[in-house]
């Protein structure tokens, strides 16, 4: 079977070059932060909107820092898996594709500034560390991507922090259960990376990077997500126990289905095109996961 990846054409190689699939994973933590902090106050729409487009537009340049710097570093050909493919596939110039980065972080600070006109100016110390995060994660000289540190670095920075900054621009403050709940978000959009890095594993060997699933080997890597997905689906169920959270919480467990599919498939299959559904299966659970803990934290509001 052959597995040629074609070109894309007119639209289309601009908008695969955001990555649209990784998109959700700033739509998420957004959305959840919001909800946590809907039976705390009235919810501010415009500061929502304003945070989500913000953070969906560093999410995709980030993106392209990721294609541009893969591109010039020799890592991405033709064949490449999970890449937008604009460069290597679709002819754009890879300057072309940074100043599409630039631009959107530049929409991103005028984003940020209404944000912190209407909140605080200490957002903009985060925001530029979050902004300088997304460009060193495959920029600079020492990429992050490339260091055992890139499930850190984006679980921390794309999925905790996110949702706490959404909290905060709504309340003003950061609570216990604002925290506990952005637990879960963390570990899951590192565990979208870490399954990236163990379907990439050979070609990242190759490149000369030291990811964490090339440390600890392919075998253990797998053990690592296991236990990241297991841990943000027990996480909740206690927190529910405990009577810390509402039962409708539990809405998360429609999305079990996912987790277990991507471990299975990479507990199966070895080449990359085998295992790319385990790495959409890991991305679909972050997404579904926050989505429905959201959900069941607006609907216990709405029935009080």
């Amino acid at each position: 079977m052959s597995h040629e990846l074609k070109a894309d054409t007119g639209w289309r190689i601009w908008w695969q070059l955001t990555r649209p699939h990784t998109l959700t994973a700033s739509f998420v933590p957004v959305f959840l932060g919001t909800m946590i902090a809907i039976s705390y106050i009235e919810i501010h729409w415009t500061l929502f909107f304003a945070m989500l487009f913000a953070s969906m537009h560093i999410q995709a340049a980030t993106n392209m820092f990721n294609e541009y710097y893969d591109f010039t570093r020799g890592l991405d050909n033709e064949k490449s898996v999970g890449i937008g493919g604009a460069i290597v596939r679709n002819g754009v110039k890879p300057k072309t594709v940074m100043q599409l980065a630039l631009l959107l972080y530049a929409i991103s600070i005028l984003l940020g500034i209404y944000i912190c006109i209407q909140t605080t100016w200490l957002l903009a110390v985060v925001g530029a560390v979050a902004m300088a995060i997304g460009y060193l994660y495959t920029g600079g000289p020492y990429p992050i991507a490339y260091t055992p540190f890139g499930e850190l670095f984006s679980g921390i920075f794309m999925g905790m922090l996110i949702v706490l900054i959404a909290f905060f621009i709504q309340t003003g403050d950061i609570t216990t259960i604002a925290l506990l709940l952005s637990v879960p978000s963390m570990l899951l959009v590192a565990a979208i990376m870490l399954s990236n890095n163990i379907r990439d594993l050979d070609g990242d060997k190759e490149s000369g990077r030291k990811t964490m699933a090339i440390l600890i080997g392919r075998k253990r890597a797998i053990d690592v997500l296991l236990a990241l997905f297991v841990v943000s689906y027990v996480w909740i169920i206690v927190l529910v126990i405990f009577g810390v959270v509402t039962p409708w919480a539990l809405l998360i467990m429609l999305s079990v289905k996912k987790p277990v599919r991507a471990i299975l498939i990479f507990k199966r299959k070895v080449h990359n095109f085998e295992v790319a559904p385990a790495m959409k299966d890991t991305a679909l659970t972050n997404t579904i996961f926050g989505f429905l803990l959201g959900l069941g934290l607006l609907i216990s509001y709405l029935l009080k």
